[in-house]
């Protein structure tokens, strides 16, 4: 699985006109699934995530994780969106190809495995829709943005 992971103070997803999912402080979430990955990827993506250590404390070093990033009034958010062009092959030619990406059925359902995982972990979870065109809006914060690739720490 990839990830890129923007840290955020707010972000909302929006299709056809309607916003399907919207969160305060937190993270954006853009996921990509591999033909490979599985849901135990999914739950140690999910897991890395929860205890990344990049929002600001009370002395503005990036040492708290998303259940500290809401503040006193709570944890942050993730708005969680399939993106199946983080496996875009673009070594040749002009036009991307997408032959790394999971084959959509197998790649719907281990995005909704890893909000299911997120959640487990107390995560409140906000979703784009899987396949549809969607508008992303966002406010990134720092602008503090992370590149995670399951395979290159799950072996």
């Amino acid at each position: 699985m990839r990830a890129v992971l923007q840290r955020v103070t707010r972000a909302t997803c929006t299709v056809d006109g309607q916003i399907t999912g919207a969160i305060g402080a937190g993270f954006m979430v853009l996921l990509g699934v591999a033909p490979g990955d599985t849901a135990a990827t999914a739950a140690a993506l999910a897991q890395k995530i929860v205890k990344l250590r990049v929002f600001n404390d009370a002395a503005g070093k990036m040492n708290l994780a998303l259940a500290d990033a809401g503040g006193p009034s709570g944890g942050g958010s993730v708005l969680s969106i399939s993106q199946f062009t983080l496996y875009a092959d673009t070594r040749r030619g002009n036009r991307p190809g997408f032959s790394g990406a999971a084959a959509p059925d197998h790649a719907r359902t281990l995005y909704a495995e890893f909000n299911a995982a997120l959640r487990s972990c107390g995560v409140d979870v906000q979703e784009g829709v899987f396949g549809a065109h969607m508008v992303l809006d966002l406010t990134n914060d720092g602008p503090v943005t992370l590149i995670l690739d399951t395979a290159d720490w799950l072996s």
